[in-house]
Parts: structure tokens; C-alpha cells; sequence
């Protein structure tokens, strides 16, 4: 997690309707969770199982790589993808740089607590 400490841009990683998915993502650390800024109704209801209180299993991939340098970090997160649907779970998230960059389209935002984490630097030898 300290890796992501900054938060960023990353990919939440799926199997959809339409098969093995990654989406760009913004992402915020909180606690020991990740939340997750996103945008795509269409691909938010492959997120949900219809199910109360059952999550749907992701992963989440970050990485930050210097080509010329030949550095740079990689992490892999899975857990689950709990949706913040009500206002009190958005509200610390509204203005927190997790919007849709796109205009007229609604925020989303899903937290993601992690079961397995990977991280891994790389450096040229």
C-alpha cells in the first residue's frame, strides 16, 4: 500500500458480461482500503452481483514506470468491490480528485479493502 500512498491513475480489472475487462481508474488510499473513482454505468452493473451484502471480486493494478530509466513500481490488489451508494459512504470522496473527467457524467466511487497485495520495484541491473 505504501506504493499507492499518493494515489493516482490505475486499472480495476474484472471479468464483465463482455469478458475479461480493465478499466482506467482513479484511486485514493484510505485506511487500509482502496477507493476507486469511476465512471461507466454500463460496466457498473457487471460490478454488482444482486446479491445484499455480496461483493464482487476485482482486482486493482497501479504501476508508475520509467521507460528511460528502466524503473519504477508495480502493484496488484485484489478484494472485493463494495459500491458507495449512499451519501454518507461519498460524502469524504465528493471533490477528492476521483471524479469523471468527462462533463455530465455521474461519479462513482467503489471501495476495494484488499485480501492480497503484490507490490514489486524494478530497476535496470
Amino acid at each position: 500500500m505504501e506504493l499507492l500512498a499518493n494515489g493516482g491513475m490505475g486499472r480495476l480489472v474484472f471479468n464483465s458480461r463482455y469478458g475479461p475487462t480493465a478499466l482506467p481508474v482513479a484511486y485514493k488510499i484510505d485506511g487500509e482500503s482502496i477507493v476507486l473513482g469511476t465512471w461507466d454505468p454500463v460496466f457498473d452493473e457487471d460490478l454488482r452481483t444482486g446479491i445484499a451484502y455480496a461483493d464482487y471480486h476485482v482486482a486493482v493494478e497501479a504501476d508508475q514506470l520509467d521507460q528511460q530509466a528502466h524503473e519504477g513500481w508495480i502493484v496488484l490488489a485484489r478484494g472485493a468491490a463494495h459500491h458507495l451508494d449512499t451519501e454518507a459512504e461519498r460524502a469524504p470522496f465528493i471533490n477528492a480528485g476521483l471524479e469523471p473527467w468527462v462533463e455530465d457524467v455521474p461519479s462513482h466511487f467503489i471501495r476495494v479493502s484488499p485480501t492480497s497485495i503484490f507490490g514489486v520495484r524494478v530497476r535496470q541491473a
